[in-house]
């Protein structure tokens, strides 16, 4: 499912969990120095749908377009991955639909107000107010990086 609005653009997928990947994966960490002659004998798994997705039929991805999250470590092309069954609370990054565009922002309620907070001096923040049509689409779990 692709949403456009305009010329800013969030790509959103549905997540399909009827497969298992399971990949090796080295529990003890993986050093930055020195390298371990214990990866040789690397016998551990991960399945990255039971450990990424908690919750199959709410969680979706979406592709970021834009940089406005580029403190909070979260560029462009960077993968997140969606839950639409979390609450919204103060200090999550949410994926909102705000009069009629999709954009990710961090959630600041101070004082009965909400504001959608960059993550990027570049941006303003969003006050949201009566005037604007708001859905806080789901919640930002986690992002998979692209280098």
């Amino acid at each position: 499912m692709r949403m456009k609005k305009n010329s800013k653009t969030i790509e959103l997928f549905p997540v399909s969990t009827e497969t298992e990947l399971t990949l090796p994966y080295v529990d003890d960490g993986i050093s930055a120095g020195f390298p371990s002659p214990a990866l040789d004998f690397v016998d551990v798994s991960i399945d990255l749908n039971k450990h990424l997705i908690k919750h199959p039929s709410a969680t979706f991805y979406g592709r970021v377009k834009g940089f406005s999250l580029k403190n909070a470590g979260i560029d462009d092309g960077d993968l997140m991955i969606i839950d639409r069954s979390l609450e919204p609370v103060n200090g999550k990054i949410a994926v909102c639909f705000i009069d009629g565009e999709f954009t990710a922002k961090r959630l600041r309620i101070k004082n009965k107000e909400l504001w959608l907070m960059p993550e990027n001096e570049s941006y303003q923040p969003i006050k949201v107010t009566d005037d604007n049509e708001l859905i806080i689409w789901g919640i930002v779990t986690h992002v998979i990086k692209s280098f």
